[in-house]
Formats: C-alpha cells, sequence, structure tokens
C-alpha cells in the first residue's frame, strides 16, 4: 500500500441512504443463506481495526442466525493475492462482500461491476458504483476531544502520534488532534512518524519510544491493529489513546481513552437492503451523531473543568452545530487553510492533504 492515491470527493450520507429502488437487483433467496465475507489486511485480534469491524457484524448474526454464514478473512495483503481472494470468495456463492482496506478498492470495484448481483462495502476509498459503497468514520470529531484532553495533561506541550500511512482519513485525525489541543493550549505542538503499516508492532513501538525521546507525553495511536504504542506509553508513563477499540487493559494507568467505532448499524442497514432487493451504492461518512463514532474510557486524570467543556462541545458536535474543521485554520507552511467563520465541508475534509499549523513534521512526498 505504497501508492495510495489521494481520495477526491465522498458525501455525507445516513445509513438509511443505502436503500433505494435498483430493479435489477435480485432479492434475497430464502432457501438459502446469504454468504458474508469480510477481508482485512490484519490479523483479527482483540483491538483495532480488524476486530471492530469483525464485531459490526454480530448483530447481523444474531438477527438472522442461520439465514446468514459469515466468514472472515484475515492478514490478507493489500493487492494482487486480495483482488484473487476476493473474487474467489464471491465465485463460491458469497453475494455481500465487506472490504476492509482503502488498498482493496479497485479490486473490489471490478468483482462489483463483474457480478450486479453482489453487494460491496468498502472502507475509506471514495468509488462508488450501483452495488458498491464506500464507508467511513468521521475519527476525526473524536481526535479533536482527546486533543482537549492531552493539552490539559500535557506538561511539555509536546504530543506525537503514530500513524500507520498519510492518508486524509489520517490526516484529518491528526489535524483536528491538534487543533482540539490548541483549543486548550494554543502554543501546543505536534509531531508524527508514519510506520507506513497497519500491523508491525516493533516499528510501531520503535516509534513510540522515539516521540517519549522527544519529550512527547501524550501519543495518539492513529490506526495500528496492535497494543504496541499503548503498551510502550504506559510502560514509560505516557498518556496514550487510539482507534477503533478498547486498548484500556494494556494501560490502566496512562489510558487517555479510545475513539470507538460501532459498524453494527451500518453494516446491518446494507444487509438488510441487500435481503430486500434495494441495496443502492453511496458514500456514507458516519460520524457521533450516528452514533458510529464515540469516544469512551476517558481518563479519571482530566480535569473536571475540562472534561465539562469536553462534554460541552462533543453534545454540539452531535446535534451538528460545532465542527472541529472552523475557521480561521492556518495550514503547516503559514498559509491560511481556511477563513475565520467558515466551516470546512466533508467533501473536502476527506481530501486532505495539509497538515494545519502546530504539526511540526512535514508530510511524506
Amino acid at each position: 500500500m505504497n501508492n495510495l492515491t489521494r481520495r477526491n470527493l465522498i458525501k455525507a450520507a445516513a445509513a438509511t441512504g443505502l436503500a433505494g429502488a435498483l430493479g435489477s437487483r435480485i432479492a434475497f433467496a430464502a432457501d438459502e443463506p446469504l454468504g458474508i465475507t469480510l477481508v482485512v489486511p490484519s490479523p483479527i485480534g482483540d483491538v483495532g481495526w480488524g476486530h471492530a469491524l469483525a464485531a459490526g457484524l454480530d448483530p447481523i448474526k444474531a438477527a438472522y442466525g442461520d439465514k446468514v454464514k459469515v466468514t472472515i478473512l484475515e492478514n490478507i495483503a493489500e493487492g494482487p493475492d486480495a483482488d484473487r481472494i476476493m473474487t474467489k470468495t464471491v465465485a463460491d456463492g458469497n453475494k455481500f462482500l465487506i472490504a476492509g482496506s482503502f488498498g482493496y478498492q479497485n479490486g473490489a470495484l471490478q468483482i462489483a461491476r463483474r457480478d450486479p448481483s453482489v453487494s460491496v462495502l468498502h472502507a475509506s476509498g471514495f468509488q462508488v458504483a450501483p452495488n458498491f459503497s464506500p464507508f467511513a468514520a468521521k475519527y476525526f470529531q473524536g481526535s479533536y476531544l482527546l486533543g482537549m484532553a492531552a493539552a490539559a495533561l500535557s506538561k511539555t506541550g509536546k504530543l506525537g502520534s503514530v500513524s500507520a500511512f498519510a492518508i486524509p482519513e489520517l490526516i484529518t485525525t491528526i489535524n483536528a488532534f491538534t487543533l482540539g489541543a490548541q483549543a486548550v493550549k494554543p502554543d501546543i505542538e505536534v509531531s508524527v512518524v508514519w510506520v507506513n503499516s497497519w500491523f508491525d508492532p516493533a516499528k510501531e513501538q520503535e516509534a513510540a519510544k522515539a516521540l517519549i525521546a522527544q519529550k512527547c507525553d501524550v501519543i495518539f495511536s492513529n490506526a495500528q491493529d496492535t497494543p504496541s504504542v499503548i503498551a510502550a506509553c504506559e510502560e514509560a508513563g505516557v498518556y496514550s489513546f487510539n482507534l477503533n477499540s478498547s486498548m484500556k487493559k494494556y494501560a490502566p494507568k496512562t489510558y487517555l481513552g479510545c475513539i470507538s467505532t460501532d459498524w453494527s448499524p451500518f453494516f446491518k442497514a446494507s444487509v438488510d437492503a441487500h435481503l430486500a432487493g434495494t441495496f443502492k451504492g453511496a458514500n456514507t461518512f458516519l460520524g457521533v451523531t450516528e452514533k458510529v463514532v464515540e469516544v469512551i474510557d476517558w481518563s479519571p486524570d482530566v480535569p473536571a473543568g475540562v472534561m465539562t467543556k469536553i462534554k460541552e462541545i462533543e453534545a454540539k458536535i452531535a446535534d451538528g452545530s460545532f465542527s472541529p474543521f472552523t475557521g480561521p485554520i492556518t495550514k503547516a507552511d503559514g498559509s491560511e487553510g481556511l477563513a475565520a467563520g467558515a466551516t470546512m465541508p466533508d467533501t473536502e475534509i476527506v481530501a486532505l492533504d495539509w497538515h494545519v499549523k502546530g504539526v511540526t513534521t512535514p508530510l511524506p512526498k
């Protein structure tokens, strides 16, 4: 996944937007189970992105029982092997595919185009077809809130992020983290180490230690499928937080919180639409309002006054009266990123390829 293209456009849509008329679709055959396959690039463990996706299928299994058959294919590298494996699972009769990584986009899209009877959900992409829906989470809403908490607890004024790949989805979480921190301490700085992997425990731990050596005293584990960063921070006595699922058990003393994702409402609505023969491809960008994104496991060390302010902002994000990307915002190079009073639309947020002022690490070329 070294040659990622920048995402262009995506429109916010609720999960209910998946249901629509599509006459060529084939309705569910009641006498045979629907085969659902989830493909992910990392091992399915007890934490992380893959774990959150797999957990999102549990309510479907509970609701439909033996009317569905769920298969999870883990640790599938992006590229030709993934394309071959996804093609085979569809050829074997599975009609609902969840392609759980950005790098699966091209292969999964070709599958959807070849077989209109298959419904495909694709994580973090931008391509859309009648039976192909990209989906993404507004992680940045949670990272803004945790940025506020991080700044309140930081003694050095230096925060860090161990991040997987320099794609817009992760750039936005870092930017919002920085903006949230600056709302509490305007002069705060954020350093980033890009590990160029979703799953590399040794490299992630090394990156965390490098940031700690730079005096970063709160570290954001940004899209790692292992608790390596969280565990390293616990050992060093440094606060940390992460995406997707709770890692609190790996850092009982210094865990700041988790930006958790609950994909089950979206997955359930998508499967419902497929079974009804009404699945319609659409961009889906879900967050706090839809209860897909939620900050959990807040550290009791966050000062009460700051936590009150955080909860006020969280409520405004939920009702749509506040966005973390509200101007004025200055880019890291000093130019204007967003004018005062302006709110960045989702179509621009998901295509961000620049850092805000305060992020001291240049983006990779």
